[in-house]
């Protein structure tokens, strides 16, 4: 949690496209970038993930927090449009290095400890202790431009960023053994054979699907300036919208406990609140979209936390990375559907996902073996080396 939230608590996050406009990039400009940073993780993001599997998955997340604190470094040494798009494909990438591998990390940590089902509460936990450091991140950028500008936003950025790099070399991770080596297939026929389990390609989908939802959260500023509230407003609303959904990630892991049909129910109530907001359209709807917010991020932990319990064998970021890659362009889908017909457009299609979302989740994964055994490692299979990975 510590590292989550150190991970996000870096000044430029609340202007870094204010530092674009006022380098005089035009709107045009910008979206490039964006462009051209979500591209980079699209390309890189499986890469990233075998080599996370292949090397080792607490280096890829230090890795990562190197990178993104070089990214800021080319930004604030020389600010300018090339160094900016240079930043995003250094950022890109590190973002890509992080994504499958820390959730494959935190997982086997897990169960190691004999723990892995407590994975949902530590992930919704994770994703919460992300969201509530936006105070302070918001805070400290505020106060850190008064006294110095970008320079000193953009530098203490890459302290933050340089210190969760350190944070995460005390994460344990599991050494790999002689018995995984030999058991080792190709990548892409070990990818291949996993993503035939039915219960785990439908796991990466449903993952896919309700992650690319979260890029709604990009359109709660327009919301709320939209519907009438003062744009000096807007970022406490915003913010109390966050927090809303913070409340609900750490709740995933009682949703996790919840019989089957609660949970697209819950998929469900979020969408309708989310309808409802946009029908109501007026400053005190906010207050239905933080609900469907809070409901939706208590769904994503649990999908999430199926995903992991679902796969088995070495390449746990590899397929993790698989979902990374469908939450970016299931993410379109949500941009497309905002194009149409704004926040109700959005609310339709999580409707339209919720049988897809409900049968990845409606098989749970075999019940976890006593400790001794390899961590993911199916029931049937033949028990390996005390200590070894599955």
């Amino acid at each position: 949690m510590g590292w989550a939230a150190l991970s996000e608590l870096v000044p430029l996050y609340p202007l870094y496209a204010l530092l674009f406009t006022d380098h005089g990039l035009s709107e045009a400009q910008i979206s490039g970038l964006f462009a051209l940073w979500s591209i980079t993780s699209v390309l890189t993001e499986v890469p990233a993930g075998v080599l996370a599997d292949r090397w080792s998955r607490r280096g890829a997340v230090v890795l990562a927090g190197v990178l993104q604190a070089v990214a800021f470094a080319v930004w604030t040494a020389a600010p300018g449009y090339a160094a900016f798009a240079a930043g995003f494909v250094i950022w890109g990438l590190g973002g890509a290095l992080v994504s499958g591998a820390s959730e494959a990390l935190v997982f086997d940590g897990l169960a190691a400890a004999g723990a892995s089902g407590s994975y949902a509460r530590v992930n919704g936990w994770m994703t919460s202790a992300e969201l509530l450091v936006q105070v302070p991140t918001a805070l400290a950028a505020s106060a850190l431009f008064a006294v110095g500008g970008y320079a000193l936003v953009g530098w203490a950025s890459v302290g933050v960023c340089l210190a969760a790099a350190a944070l995460a070399l005390l994460f344990p991770e599991a050494p790999r053994t002689t018995d995984d080596d030999e058991d080792e297939v190709p990548l892409r026929q070990g990818v291949r054979e996993a993503l035939r389990s039915p219960a785990l390609r439908w796991a990466v989908v449903a993952v896919a699907l309700v992650g690319g939802l979260d890029a709604v959260e990009e359109y709660f500023p327009v919301m709320a300036s939209d519907w009438g509230l003062p744009t000096s407003a807007v970022p406490v609303a915003v913010l109390s919208i966050a927090l809303a959904g913070a409340l609900g990630a750490a709740l995933g892991g009682r949703a996790d406990r919840l019989p089957f049909r609660w949970l697209p129910a819950l998929l469900v109530g979020a969408a309708v609140c989310l309808a409802g907001s946009a029908l109501w359209a007026r400053p005190s709807a906010l207050v239905l979209t933080a609900v469907f917010y809070g409901l939706y991020l208590a769904v994503l932990v649990v999908a999430e936390a199926r995903l992991q319990d679902r796969i088995t064998g070495p390449h746990r970021a590899t397929i993790t990375s698989v979902a990374g890659v469908g939450i970016e362009v299931s993410s379109l889908l949500v941009f497309a559907a905002w194009a149409l017909g704004g926040a109700l457009a959005v609310a339709l299609l999580a409707v339209a996902v919720v049988p897809v979302v409900a049968a990845g989740l409606r098989v749970r994964a075999p019940v976890p073996m006593p400790r001794g055994r390899a961590a993911g490692t199916p029931s049937e299979e033949r028990p390996r080396r005390r200590g070894s990975r599955g």
